[in-house]
């Protein structure tokens, strides 16, 4: 099942990679900021509530579609890339197996326990 996860995520992610270049960007946007959703961990800096929020909202793939739509329905290209960048680094690291985070701390999240 793991791999039919992985296998779904990484069409997920390949659909960000085309919805991205029908966008006015040069391409070495889509790699450079990747990993910027990633800042969501801050929270983590606080404890494991605030952490799991902030890294939850940052990777939550309703929100990334929720600005993608958003960014078309006002015809905004910023917007546009927003969702899609969220959208392609939530499927990412889905596919490595993290996935959104419980309270509980870090390591648990929806897809089971990191590292275990």
């Amino acid at each position: 099942m793991k791999n039919l996860i992985r296998l779904e995520e990484a069409a997920m992610f390949a659909l960000s990679i085309l919805l991205f270049a029908n966008l006015p960007f040069a391409w070495w946007w889509f790699p450079v900021l990747i990993l910027a959703p990633d800042l969501g961990m801050i929270g983590y800096a606080f404890n494991d509530k605030i952490g799991a929020y902030s890294y939850n909202i940052f990777h939550h793939k309703g929100i990334a579609i929720l600005i993608y739509a958003l960014g078309w329905v006002l015809s905004n290209d910023y917007l546009l890339f927003s969702g899609i960048l969220l959208f392609g680094h939530a499927s990412l690291d889905r596919i490595f197996g993290y996935g959104l985070k419980y309270e509980k701390g870090f390591k648990f999240t929806h897809l089971g326990e990191i590292g275990k």
